[in-house]
């Protein structure tokens, strides 16, 4: 697979040309130099095959920031041209040809790769001027887009990109384009079947769930190989690396990467942006996410500040295990407690790291180890893990937790061993009684996973006190060896069918009995009353017809 690298100095918008060719918003742009300072790798297609974009920080001394920071994030944008197949060098139009530019022209002719020259901005500029300037680089043809609005993009594609591509095989474009060969079934990916014409996904997400449920009965009924097979297994484990700035995220990121690849730097909010870099270990597939310092809110004022939690708060939701880092010689503070409330409303999995234990006296360890207890008693199903990132002490041992907090998220249990352990725990301690009448629970299964939800139903169960939801899920946890990772509990009951028709809403008392009496009493004396006047009024009506009158309106208006 090719890769592209995109270089050049701060602001020119290599950032904004990346979420262009990846078709994405992964990377943060702002009008603000040096906002990108980690390599950021993207995923773009371009006419059926796909590549490697890099995006990567400015290459220029800035006064602003130290010169140890923007020596760090030269060398990631070295290593980026290093292992490029073609280099994007992108210059600003309306800045023109700066000091910063003949340093990066230098590397990349240093480095002896192909190259692009890109002059951006140019919308608002006269095109029979913008960008000639540029030519004195002397790396070639320079190409005008204007990132932020699309123009002149499609153009360095198909121009530039696309006969990189060729060099791996033809484009789709390239083929033959025969109708009858798409209308094959041989065409579709392995997976796939047809029903009435449609292609309907049969594997599942890329797992066969019809054939793990058949070799899972197999194995109860002792056929078949014992296939440890779990749904996910041949996915990577996402974890993210979470706190606050300055608590060792990045350099706790480049020790379990063994080498430095995001920008370290002994200053808070370094990183700025969520890099997702894949690892292997031991045959194991990860993925790390190295996420920006989450501060409290009402010190928060820099615009791109806020974008970076944002950040590190969809990490968080997109991660399968988040490693809380905790500074050892800052203890436990109000925002760790805030960041681990996100954690756990977003149903991650956790692992506790508190970093920085190295050259702490043995009192001091011992008073973060009760405040530990203290502070985070409520949360005793997290593994935690005493290191230092800057040395590396411990740091092997964090994939243990890690495989062990997502296996247990991820584990199907059936409903009979769900229903046996809740049988057990009634057995042990029975429900407590709620208004006269005892709480019944009935019967459980599982309601989803990752984290792991037990759904009980039951009777009166609206009325479980919190005391007894604890010991449930304690004895869930126990039983199921459940580490790392919540257990939600949700209690159902079931509507009553003859909640009215209870013999206490059917009874009537004495003084409802004189009250329906003297109702049909008051009627009946009115209906007597009725039935009187109607008969009075008939005999006047009989004598007033005897005597030849004639009567209108019960009165009598004429007569002989």
């Amino acid at each position: 697979m090719k890769v592209i690298a995109l270089v050049g100095c701060p602001n020119v918008g290599k950032s904004t040309l990346f979420n262009r060719l990846t078709k994405t918003r992964d990377a943060l742009v702002a009008d603000f130099p040096g906002l990108t300072r980690d390599r950021k790798y993207g995923r773009a297609l371009f006419d059926g095959r796909e590549y490697i974009v890099i995006d990567t920080g400015g290459i220029a001394e800035d006064a602003e920031q130290p010169s140890d920071l923007t020596n760090r994030m030269t060398n990631q944008a070295k290593l980026a041209i290093e292992e490029c197949d073609l280099v994007i060098f992108m210059l600003d139009a309306r800045a023109g040809l700066l000091p910063g530019d003949y340093q990066v022209a230098n590397l990349i002719r240093r480095a002896n790769k192909p190259c692009c020259v890109v002059a951006n901005k140019v919308d608002g500029l006269n095109e029979d001027l913008a960008g000639h300037e540029f030519y004195a680089l002397g790396l070639g043809e320079v190409y005008l887009t204007a990132a932020a609005h699309g123009r002149g993009v499609t153009a360095l594609v198909e121009e530039v990109i696309a006969p990189l591509l060729r060099e791996e095989g033809p484009l789709d474009s390239d083929l033959p384009q025969d109708d009858d060969e798409f209308n094959e079934y041989s065409e579709w990916e392995e997976g796939f079947d047809f029903l009435d014409n449609v292609p309907a996904d049969t594997v599942g997400g890329g797992f066969n769930w019809h054939a793990f449920r058949e070799a899972q009965r197999s194995r109860q009924k002792g056929e078949g190989e014992n296939n440890t097979n779990v749904p996910f297994a041949d996915l990577p484990i996402k974890f993210a690396l979470v706190g606050k700035p300055n608590v060792g995220k990045s350099t706790l990121t480049n020790r379990l990467l063994g080498e430095d690849r995001v920008v370290v730097c002994d200053m808070p909010g370094t990183t700025r942006d969520s890099i997702y870099i894949p690892l292997e270990r031991d045959d194991k597939k990860y993925i790390v996410i190295d996420t920006a310092g989450v501060r409290r809110k009402s010190k928060v004022n820099d615009a791109i500040e806020k974008f970076s939690i944002v950040k590190t708060l969809k990490a968080i939701e997109d991660c399968n295990v988040a490693l809380l880092v905790i500074d050892a010689r800052e203890k436990i503070t109000d925002q760790d407690l805030s960041l681990l409330s996100f954690i756990l409303d977003s149903g991650r999995s956790l692992v506790v790291v508190v970093n920085k234990w190295d050259g702490l006296t043995q009192e001091f360890k011992s008073e973060i180890k009760r405040e530990l207890d203290l502070r985070l008693g409520f949360v005793d199903f997290a593994r935690v893990h005493f290191i230092s990132a800057l040395h590396g002490t411990g740091v092997g041992h964090l994939f243990e937790s890690i495989d062990e907090a997502y296996e247990s998220a991820t584990r199907r249990n059936s409903s009979s061993t769900l229903n046996r352990i809740l049988q057990a725990a009634t057995q042990e301690h029975e429900p407590p009684v709620a208004g006269g009448r005892r709480i019944k629970l009935k019967y459980v299964h599982a309601g989803g996973y990752n984290p792991p939800r037990i759904i009980i139903h039951g009777n009166k169960v609206s009325k479980m006190p919190d005391s007894y939801k604890r010991y449930l899920t304690n004895c869930y946890r126990k039983s199921l060896k459940i580490m790392g990772t919540p257990i939600i509990l949700e209690f159902k009951e079931g509507s009553n069918p003859y909640a009215n028709e209870k013999p206490a809403q059917k009874r009537i008392t004495q003084s409802k009995i004189r009250e329906i009496k003297k109702k049909e009493q008051t009627q009946r004396m009115y209906e007597h009353s009725a039935r009187k006047n109607e008969r009075a009024r008939k005999k006047v009506e009989q004598n007033n017809k005897q005597k030849g009158a004639v009567l209108k309106n019960g009165k009598v208006i004429s007569g002989k």
